[in-house]
């Protein structure tokens, strides 16, 4: 039961990573896959094909988990690199930049 609880936990972080309006629709479209293809009776090997039938879900869902978190950090990354470029306009000149003196 405590399985069902923690799959149940995790399945809701990664709705609300995907509906987070910060996350990039890239991530957004790959974590909805993920969720979709992990709850839909419809995989690509069926499920009752001894070992092979559950090794599709294991390899395809957490796949597409870590290409959206991937997407994610790009994105947080060019965030950051846009505000530290931002904040470093006009500090070409000597007398503005304090390490200078």
């Amino acid at each position: 039961m405590q399985q069902l609880s923690d799959i149940s936990s995790r399945l809701k972080s990664l709705q609300e990573t995907a509906m987070a309006e910060e996350t990039p629709l890239k991530a957004k479209i790959l974590l909805v896959l993920a969720i979709v293809y992990f709850l839909s009776p419809i995989d690509l090997i069926p499920d009752f094909i001894p070992v092979i039938g559950y090794l599709d879900d294991l390899i395809i869902v957490p796949t597409l988990i870590w290409l959206a978190f991937r997407e994610i950090e790009k994105n947080a990354r060019e965030k950051r690199a846009e505000a530290l470029r931002s904040s470093a306009v006009g500090l070409n000149e000597p007398e503005q930049c304090e390490v200078m003196k």
